[in-house]
């Protein structure tokens, strides 16, 4: 580490590693400084996925050309006022120019899926395909030893005590038993996995979270950026106003790094600040997330003290997904976010206290959150219970428990899963009202013989469907429940990232409430008030516009704009 740089980036999550790989394109001197002791933050634990319209990618599905116009369009209506205009204008923008100059230049390579909805279907603008980009996986043995410095994934979401698999895995393993081309495919991941283990602390076959983190820091070290970790931050160096470096800390050094052009903040949010979770977040405060650590807001607290604001108008300041939680053997507790495995399954229903649905359980899993914070304002809803009879338990899983139906006596015997052989034993098991729950049960079977929720509309977008079983009808995520036994798991609210953070301008440039702004100071990813205004309108829309920002930060700081 050097005692100068022309840019310093404060942490090593996807937002923040792309502003130095961009800084780093555009010729400039790079540090990048995390304060844990992986690289990667919440994204490595994500799906990694972009949400970036009017990508050169989008072609490659078949997308009908998605202009300006039509995306604008899309916002405008599902975000609204919620966030600035101007500054949703700005992601437009940036953008395409962001996913052109990495797949152009650099290992970080994306792909566009033929079919990944836009969440809100039923919006003006909306988009079957296109917008969502994935990352490619990535050969993990390219990275060397600098392979452990990448955030391992949630446990959670991996097999076989480490093997991470994406969605074509996943439909491969189901079907490894009954065609020959799944079962090559499932051999062959599971046989490179076995001479990982021999070779390697862990699988070397990055996918999701993982792979774009781990094509990002392949990246980096081949533009000779330097990289730090376990170093805090303890002060943003100012003279007059002007951001000049940083104070680090690594152990007992403490040392003062020159930043000539500029320090961008890129430390994942507010949501484990000591006393803003508890301020910022819908009450009662949500006591698990399934995010990374790290992400304290010390940085906020520095740069609210020299002039720094947070952004207002949004719808929340967090971003939501269900999740359930299990103690390890290790003694942590497992958070598992039930993003679409199983709340939109056929066989499956979510209620409150009271036995009755109080939401679409194929809707997206922020507005299914949203809406247990609703419901319990009148019915005790946290927690929601998802269940599910036998048949759906072993075709699609419910939470940590895997498809198939086998080893769950670990499950009941930690009371992680509910099992009773009626509903009205269930209902007496897990404290909620029988009648409701046996009421509830009875006019979702009606919705399963006729394909039409006529309650919540359960099944009746794209979206919706995309998340079901395709071979199930005549409603893909609506089937009957009535397989005894019956088995339940307990929702909880989880918030997985900040949707309020730092008010910038277009070049991702840290505001004052006057307007102008801190000179050298910037903000990406979760640190930037988010142009989605807390709304959740696709898949991908944190990683989309924190890809988006950090280019305009890094072409901002060239000084050519």
């Amino acid at each position: 580490m050097k005692s100068a740089y022309d840019v310093i980036v404060l942490g090593s999550g996807g937002a923040g590693m792309a502003a130095c790989l961009f800084a780093r394109l555009n010729g400039l001197s790079t540090l990048l400084v995390e304060r844990t002791e992986y690289l990667g933050g919440t994204t490595a634990f994500s799906a990694a996925t972009a949400w970036v319209p009017g990508s050169l990618l989008a072609a490659s599905v078949g997308a009908p050309p998605d202009d300006i116009t039509q995306a604008r369009t899309f916002l405008n209506e599902t975000v609204g006022n919620h966030s600035n205009a101007t500054m949703r204008d700005a992601f437009l923008h940036w953008g395409p120019q962001a996913i052109a100059r990495l797949q152009g230049e650099t290992q970080v390579q994306f792909r566009a899926r033929p079919l990944h909805p836009d969440y809100i279907q039923d919006a003006p603008g909306a988009t079957l395909r296109g917008r969502a980009l994935e990352p490619l996986p990535f050969d993990g043995r390219k990275l060397g030893k600098r392979l452990d410095l990448i955030r391992p994934p949630i446990p959670e979401f991996t097999i076989l005590g480490g093997l991470m698999i994406d969605r074509d895995d996943i439909a491969h393993l189901l079907k490894m038993t009954k065609t020959s081309e799944s079962f090559l495919y499932a051999a062959k991941l599971i046989g490179r996995y076995g001479i990982d283990r021999l070779t390697h602390k862990r699988g070397t076959r990055l996918v999701m979270g993982n792979a774009l983190i781990g094509r990002l820091l392949s990246s980096l070290d081949a533009t000779g950026a330097d990289i730090v970790t376990q170093t805090e931050t303890e002060t943003l160096l100012n003279e007059n106003g002007r951001i000049t470096g940083v104070r680090l800390r690594q152990n007992s050094r403490v040392l003062d790094i020159i930043a000539q052009r500029g320090v961008v903040m890129a430390t994942g949010g507010f949501n484990r600040h000591p006393t803003r979770r508890a301020e910022m977040l819908l009450q009662p405060t949500a006591a698990y997330s399934p995010s990374a650590p790290g992400h304290t807001g010390e940085i906020h607290d520095l740069a609210l003290s020299l002039g720094a604001h947070y952004g207002e108008g949004a719808m929340d300041n967090a971003f939501w997904a269900p999740v359930s939680i299990r103690r390890r053997a290790d003694g942590t507790t497992a958070v598992f976010p039930h993003f679409v495995l199983d709340r939109g399954k056929p066989g499956t229903i979510s209620v409150n206290a009271a036995g009755r649905r109080f939401v679409n359980e194929s809707t997206s899993y922020h507005l299914f959150t949203r809406a247990m914070y609703e419901s319990n304002k009148t019915v005790p809803t946290i927690p929601a219970f998802l269940i599910a009879d036998a048949e759906a338990l072993r075709k699609y899983g419910l939470g940590m428990v895997r498809p198939g139906g086998r080893r769950l006596k670990p499950f009941l015997d930690d009371g992680y899963l509910v099992e009773a052989p009626t509903l009205s034993a269930l209902a007496d098991k897990l404290d909620i009202n029988a009648a409701g729950l046996e009421e509830s049960v009875k006019r979702m079977n009606e919705f399963a013989r006729t394909g039409v929720d006529t309650e919540f509309g359960r099944g009746s977008t794209d979206y919706h469907r995309v998340n079901g079983d395709a071979t199930h009808g005549p409603n893909p995520n609506i089937g009957p429940i009535t397989a005894a036994p019956f088995y339940a798991v307990r929702l909880l609210p989880g918030d997985i990232g900040a949707a309020t953070g730092m008010v910038t301008n277009a070049y991702a440039q840290v505001m004052k409430r006057d307007g102008t702004p801190i000179p050298s100071l910037y903000a990406v990813g979760n640190d930037m008030q988010s142009v989605m205004g807390g709304v959740y309108p696709g898949p991908g829309i944190t990683v989309g516009p924190g890809l988006a920002f950090a280019y305009a930060a890094a072409t901002h700081l060239t000084g050519s704009l």
